[in-house]
């Protein structure tokens, strides 16, 4: 999505990417969300979470003609179908929860497979358009500069669902109960809840939040053969800098990770394939170090 300077007709090499890092990297928050629940609540490395986002990119490219109802429509049955998905994948992992992440990694990489080929056969082998409605498809001035409209208001939109979704988990009963089980599932099994239940629960949420992701996002990352691919590096990739189980530090290593991609294309085109993965090698070492040094005082 180009930007040109109102009256000038020059690109901003600055502004413009900025703004495309901060819906880049919301957008990678609200997927990234839900794994971050499946690993860091649940215990479940879910290497199929990149499907649930594009179960519901494939459901905006089917759904989305141009109009308000439809990306209402797509919305709904969007979210709808990666929930029931995650609730799927809930029932398969049943035997596969207790066990290491190994097992879980290897069942749930063989649903992605067998997942992305069903896309595939459904939608076909070609990136799918979406057609947003005329309102979203134009640009607006902002800051003297031409801007995307979709792109401004999906910034909005994914700021509210961060600011939700952090006092949901904060807030809430079911929020206390879900970080409770992370501490003492016994316990909470003592309250009368079940760890089960709790667990398709956290992975019906991680597929609504990838749902979501995958419809609003769709004009961003689209849906396509490699959409799956790609968003679950990209969500693996924010965990590991945000840290496990932290939404605070998912949000933030996703903005970082955010201008990465679209500020080091504008500034360091050549290099910016691996800015990404040198930043969390960074990261890395400086976790490594710091956990040496803690030992060491102990």
């Amino acid at each position: 999505m180009n930007a040109v300077a109102a009256g000038t007709g020059r690109i901003d090499p600055y502004l413009i990417p900025a703004l495309d890092g901060v819906a880049y990297g919301l957008l990678v928050f609200v997927a990234a969300a839900g794994l971050v629940f499946c690993f860091g609540v649940a215990g479940i490395l879910n290497l199929a979470h990149g499907t649930l986002y594009a179960i519901g990119g494939y459901t905006a490219a089917a759904l989305l003609d141009g109009g308000w109802p439809s990306l209402a429509l797509a919305f709904g049955v969007g979210v709808a179908a990666a929930t029931a998905a995650g609730v799927v994948l809930a029932g398969l992992l049943t035997r596969a929860a207790s066990r290491n992440h190994l097992t879980q990694a290897l069942l749930t990489f063989g649903v992605a497979l067998a997942g992305g080929s069903l896309l595939v056969s459904a939608f076909g082998p070609d990136d799918r358009p979406v057609r947003l409605p005329a309102a979203l498809e134009g640009s607006v001035v902002l800051a003297g500069h031409r801007y995307g409209a979709y792109r401004l208001v999906f910034i909005a939109v994914a700021g509210l669902l961060a600011v939700l979704l952090y006092l949901t988990v904060r807030r809430t009963r079911a929020g206390m109960l879900v970080r409770a089980a992370v501490d003492d599932a016994e316990m909470v099994a003592c309250l009368g809840v079940s760890p089960t239940w709790i667990r398709v629960g956290v992975l019906a949420a991680a597929g609504a939040l990838a749902g979501a992701a995958g419809v609003l996002g769709a004009p961003i990352i689209g849906p396509g053969p490699a959409t799956a691919d790609t968003v679950l590096l990209l969500s693996l990739v924010v965990v590991v800098l945000g840290g496990l189980g932290s939404l605070t530090g998912t949000l933030v290593a996703a903005l970082v990770v955010g201008e990465i991609q679209t500020l080091g294309v504008a500034l360091a085109p050549s290099a910016a394939p691996f800015l990404l993965f040198a930043a969390m090698a960074v990261v890395l070492a400086l976790r490594a170090r710091g956990l040496a040094a803690a030992a060491r005082t102990t």
